[in-house]
């Protein structure tokens, strides 16, 4: 397999084809079989787009290949032989869907109810949406103590009911579980100027966001893949150069934004460069009160972004 070539694997119902809604799903070393598991429960027209972003891993390409085989939808496997990245590796999944919908769906997630696939299908019948963003939980994702940190953040910031992500719409976009229309994603791809971890499906609702309505609704899935805090540390420090990019772009979206607003305080404040480590310090202490280790950690993602504003 060389770097420049796919490697394309399609069930026995690929070549059928006439899908409504593509449900495209890209992993780097996650392994998307329990999603795609779920997925063949599910009745509904939709066929399945699965990447593999340059994992490396034969074995687990061979699980994959055969829960594809398995679906009773149309699936295709595409394998890369390097990393493409979050926006590339996204749009490149576009390339090979049919459908007149596009569902992307993380490789980490898991439909909350059966009817999951049913009930998108029903939006697009009823709405004719844009752009719609379906929310995500952490309802079936048993709780880990090393995940605690991880799992309060995101409680209180991302877990949200759609009556509050549309007072923001274009902040909560997300393409954990985020249904968008052909017609909008051929005008408004991914900006594959991102690169690392954070902020490109943002970016690109902002943009979407003048031109197009974006619809929030309660259809979750549950995140399954929380990080431990040195990990969610390690994704904020990638993050720092794509939230510029964002600054640079929307000014006046991302300026309303409170880690914006806190990141241009800690701006003014002297020796970043001492105190910062010991806030990740703090928010990793198992020790320490999980409320306030969450605040710390905030607070060193504010002091990253610091640099970008």
């Amino acid at each position: 397999m060389s770097a420049q070539t796919e490697v394309l694997f399609d069930n026995a119902l690929w070549a059928a084809g006439g899908a409504r809604l593509s449900v495209l799903i890209p992993f780097k070393g996650d392994d998307p079989v329990r999603l795609l598991q779920a997925l063949g429960t599910i009745p509904a027209a939709a066929e399945v787009v699965v990447l593999d972003d340059g994992t490396g891993d034969a074995e687990l390409a061979a699980r994959v290949e055969a829960a594809v085989a398995a679906l009773p939808h149309p699936a295709r496997f595409v394998r890369l032989a390097r990393n493409e990245g979050r926006s590339k590796g996204r749009n490149r999944l576009v390339g090979h869907a049919r459908g007149a919908w596009f569902l992307f769906l993380d490789s980490d997630m898991l439909p909350d109810t059966p009817d999951f696939l049913v009930r998108w299908l029903e939006l697009i019948e009823a709405e004719n949406p844009a752009v719609a963003f379906g929310g995500f939980s952490l309802d079936q994702l048993p709780p880990r103590r090393e995940h605690a940190l991880h799992r309060a953040m995101a409680v209180h910031s991302d877990c949200l009911p759609a009556e509050v992500r549309r007072r923001n719409p274009e902040k909560h976009v997300f393409t954990s579980n985020l249904l968008v229309r052909r017609d909008v994603f051929q005008t408004e791809a991914f900006d594959e100027a991102f690169s690392g971890w954070g902020w490109e499906d943002v970016e690109w609702g902002m943009r979407v966001a003048r031109r197009w309505p974006i619809l929030h609704i309660d259809n979750t899935a549950t995140h399954l893949g929380l990080d431990t805090p040195g990990a969610m540390a390690a994704k904020y420090e990638q993050s720092a150069a794509n939230f510029a990019r964002v600054v640079a772009a929307h000014p006046e979206v991302v300026s309303t934004y409170p880690s914006y607003r806190v990141a241009r305080a800690l701006k003014r404040a002297p020796l970043r460069g001492l105190w910062r480590p010991l806030l990740k310090a703090y928010a990793k202490a198992d020790a320490a009160p999980l409320s306030s280790r969450a605040f710390a950690m905030r607070l060193y993602r504010a002091a990253l972004y610091a640099e970008a504003v």
